[in-house]
């Protein structure tokens, strides 16, 4: 609960506990693209589904999740297995996929990509976590550095870049963002997998999609006036005088204050 100095009144810090206790529970799954990664028990499989997913997640669920569906069947439902050990023939599937305006070229590097680091590491984790700087309070470089190291090939196509985003260029990161959520926190509510252990649920930000966006400035949680990477940090500040070891749980209270139409 917020100290008496707090600019979170009691009503925001009561009416925010109620409703992460409402949708961080196992209900939330089946409609959520995180439903796409607890389809899988290998960590590695966890990490790359979770991945797609959370790219691919703009526009209804429904599409999304039934995009990655397609994205899984197309690597044998065995994406780690898949992405360390395809040829080029078994990329013709992919030829044809698209999402919005993720396209094959997008999907093709995506999967070389996964090929070559996972060829060289056990576990994406490092690539985000490997970036981080002693004293670090969020992972504004290890998104920075993520960003970095994904498009450091000659075979990178430009059109991609707009694919990861990257404080940088003050995007929110709202989708690397919730990537980050689902692999780091950890609690016992069977939602987020917790299976990374190099970066804490303290240092994580609060993914800003346009549902969290607009009930956070609702309850007065975000001033600036745009939406960018400092407003991402301004509400997991405030977040922080609630819980400041795991704010981003309350990405579930907003999002569904949002998806239930609070104070339109």
């Amino acid at each position: 609960m917020p100290s008496a100095e707090s600019p979170v009144s009691s009503y925001i810090a009561d009416l925010l506990e109620e409703k992460v206790g409402q949708y961080n529970r196992p209900a939330f799954i089946p409609y959520d693209p995180i439903s796409i990664p607890h389809r899988f028990s290998v960590k590695q499989d966890i990490e790359i589904m979770g991945f797609w997913a959370a790219v691919l997640a703009w526009g209804q669920r429904k599409t999304i999740i039934n995009k990655c569906l397609e994205l899984a069947a197309f690597m044998d439902n065995a994406p780690y297995d898949f992405v360390k050990n395809h040829t080029e023939n078994d990329l013709k599937p992919f030829l044809n996929f698209k999402h919005r305006t993720f396209n094959s070229t997008d999907t093709l590097y995506f999967l070389h990509f996964f090929q070559n680091y996972y060829r060289q590491h056990d576990s994406l984790e490092f690539a985000f976590s490997s970036y981080l700087k002693t004293g670090d309070e969020t992972i504004e470089n290890a998104l920075i550095g993520f960003h970095n190291l994904f498009s450091d090939s000659e075979n990178f196509p430009a059109r991609t870049r707009k694919h990861i985003a990257t404080p940088i260029r003050k995007s929110s990161c709202k989708r690397l963002n919730m990537f980050l959520r689902w692999m780091v926190r950890k609690d016992s509510n069977g939602v987020d997998f917790g299976i990374w252990q190099h970066i804490t649920p303290g240092q994580l930000v609060c993914p800003c999609d346009v549902h969290v966006d607009r009930v956070a400035r609702l309850l007065g949680l975000i001033k600036r006036p745009v939406t960018d990477w400092q407003t991402a940090l301004e509400l997991t500040a405030s977040l922080k005088l609630l819980d400041s070891s795991d704010p981003v749980k309350y990405d579930f209270a907003l999002f569904g204050l949002g998806i239930e139409g609070f104070a339109k």
